[in-house]
């Protein structure tokens, strides 16, 4: 088994329904993850095969607010955030190929201050460096270079979440398409134990 630490990157996206795509920055984001090699994984940076997880307490992703998104071009206003609050992610990787497929599920949540907070939408989706489509949207990432980089795209169906206010604003039940530029980085045994 191996340890790999997550890395969220800028220049990711997020589009609901017939809305334009959110331009958002996730930097700053991760956490660390268990690979069960079903293959080696080689020396010093290279990244093994098999299966990958991350304990869900552990992982953290930026909210969506004025500081990370933007929206038609300008970032959204003060006081409103959508937090993501992960659940699951866990999947494949292939360190030959680059590719990696991660189920991954979630609650986003919708608030504006202390004014309004919506309920949890739930967002379940396969987050792939591979083509995905939807009846509305699609995308293609891209599988793991030479630096660990990747683009993970995915499309999830997004039931109503039980606000008419919010489920008529957004067009809910519909579609959502999420796009994640991130990085893995294998973590050497002198320094699996940092934080």
């Amino acid at each position: 088994m191996a340890e790999l630490r997550l890395q969220t990157l800028a220049d990711c996206g997020l589009a609901i329904g017939a809305y334009p795509r959110f331009r958002y920055d996730a930097r700053g984001g991760g956490g660390l993850g268990a690979l069960t090699a079903a293959g080696p994984a080689g020396t010093g940076t290279e990244i093994g095969t098999g299966t990958l997880r991350f304990a869900a307490a552990g992982l953290s992703i930026p909210p969506l607010d004025g500081r990370t998104t933007r929206f038609l071009g300008l970032p959204l206003p003060p006081g409103l955030a959508i937090t993501i609050h992960p659940e699951r992610l866990e999947g494949r990787l292939d360190g030959a190929t680059g590719m990696v497929a991660l189920h991954f599920e979630a609650r986003f949540r919708f608030a504006i201050g202390s004014l309004y907070c919506a309920p949890d939408l739930v967002v379940a989706t396969m987050l792939s460096t591979g083509p995905v489509q939807g009846r509305r949207h699609r995308a293609s990432g891209q599988p793991l270079d030479g630096e660990g980089r990747a683009l993970l795209v995915g499309v999830a169906t997004i039931a109503p979440s039980g606000d008419r206010r919010l489920d008529r604003f957004l067009g809910l039940p519909d579609e959502a398409l999420a796009l994640l530029r991130c990085r893995l980085v294998p973590l050497a045994p002198d320094v699996q134990d940092l934080p």
